[in-house]
């Protein structure tokens, strides 16, 4: 490996450095497959991305990106970047949360002629960067790539950079983009979707407000949790989910303190967390808690990350009965009590809302939430096996 590749810390996989024997057996059969996504990881990495696209052959891309990264001078660092490699770039920078398919349609209309995107923010603009290249090198709508394996054919090379630590978007294979109309969150996947380099750069979240750093980083611990356990778990997805919940669990608590000099040297940690967590995710599947927490987003406007966190307690009692070892194996990681303690203590430092009539004031048909979590795929894949019923009985617990 070239003295550049590993300039600023790691950039291979943290976790495949853990030894292979602590990786737990299993008696069934399993596969996974490994991606050649180029991991740039230490600080100031992100004035590298124009060096990284020239590599990866493009000199004209489109730049995906939100509002708030604007504010934050992250896009025009980026800008300097590509600038520096002779790079030109289309920049769209209104991406909203839960981007729709009209948007990803809007952003593809703009990019005709680029060889290379980027996705610069958290999941909603790396998942909507991944959307469009799906358009870009496919045609037609994002609605016809919802399920697995339907792109076209080769797609562009993508680069990720997060600038939160939670979404592991930058980790995976899929788009998840909320159909126009209904809101229902379609996952558009492919193997040849993967971002070809990522680039976790601790400076980018300096700026992130406490509340999203909050937010984000029990979304990061809810994939974590969720991909250990779930039904599709095999040693690797395990080593990831482990090597993220000991990042995660150690280092969330303080980059969550009210002195803001004292978050920084806890940022990176927090961004390779949230991608092996990502990396679990794409390696395995998630749970009840995903399952039961889109239909709040979809429905009530719950922000995704404040809809887990009120539905992972509750699911990690419900799953106890079938998973309670693993779970105690996971706590044994930190030595801290249980995992359910443990969890209970991480919400409380993020101080998020704990039950659902605190951040929905309408009345909620909890039955239809029920109705509508069971049929979403996460929910095949929970440990102990969930029916329309018993999730309602989630929801009235978190209630």
């Amino acid at each position: 490996m070239s003295d550049p590749a590993r300039r600023g810390g790691t950039v291979l996989l943290e976790a495949l450095l853990e030894p292979l024997a602590r990786v737990e057996a299993d008696a069934g059969s399993w596969d996974v497959e490994f991606d050649s996504t180029r991991l740039l990881q230490g600080p100031g990495r992100l004035a590298e991305l124009g060096e990284e696209l020239r590599r990866l052959g493009c000199g004209n891309v489109l730049l995906v990106t939100d509002p708030g990264l604007v504010a934050g001078g992250h896009v025009d660092r980026a800008r300097a970047s590509l600038a520096a490699a002779a790079v030109d770039c289309v920049v769209f920078d209104e991406v909203t949360q839960n981007p729709d398919s009209d948007l990803v349609q809007r952003v593809a209309g703009l990019a005709a002629g680029c060889d290379g995107i980027v996705g610069l923010g958290g999941g909603s603009p790396m998942d909507t960067a991944r959307a469009v290249n799906f358009v870009l090198t496919g045609g037609g709508r994002i609605d016809d790539y919802w399920g697995n394996g339907k792109a076209a054919g080769p797609m562009l090379p993508s680069i990720g950079v997060p600038t939160t630590a939670g979404t592991g978007s930058d980790a995976q294979s899929y788009a998840l983009i909320s159909e126009s109309g209904t809101g229902r969150k379609m996952a558009c996947g492919d193997r040849r979707a993967k971002f070809r380099t990522v680039i976790l750069d601790p400076e980018l979240l300096a700026s992130a407000p406490r509340e999203v750093v909050a937010v984000t980083g029990v979304d990061a611990v809810s994939h974590a949790l969720e991909s250990y356990v779930c039904t599709r778990a095999n040693p690797i997805s395990r080593m990831f989910a482990r090597e993220a919940w000991r990042r995660l669990a150690a280092h969330l608590p303080a980059a969550l303190t009210p002195d803001r000099a004292a978050r920084p040297p806890h940022h990176g940690p927090l961004l390779i967390g949230s991608h092996l967590a990502g990396a679990a995710i794409e390696q395995s599947m998630l749970g009840a808690a995903h399952a039961c927490a889109n239909p709040l987003t979809a429905r009530h406007g719950v922000t995704h990350g404040v809809a887990v966190g009120l539905m992972l307690p509750h699911v990690l009692a419900f799953n106890a009965r079938v998973a309670g070892e693993a779970y105690a194996g996971l706590a044994a990681t930190t030595g801290r009590g249980s995992l359910q303690e443990q969890l209970d203590e991480l919400l409380r430092v993020a101080a998020l809302p704990r039950r659902i009539r605190d951040c929905v004031p309408q009345a909620v048909d909890l039955e239809l939430l029920a109705a509508e979590a069971a049929t979403q795929w996460t929910a095949t894949f929970n440990p102990r096996p969930v029916t329309a019923h018993a999730l309602q009985g989630l929801y009235e617990a978190a209630y």
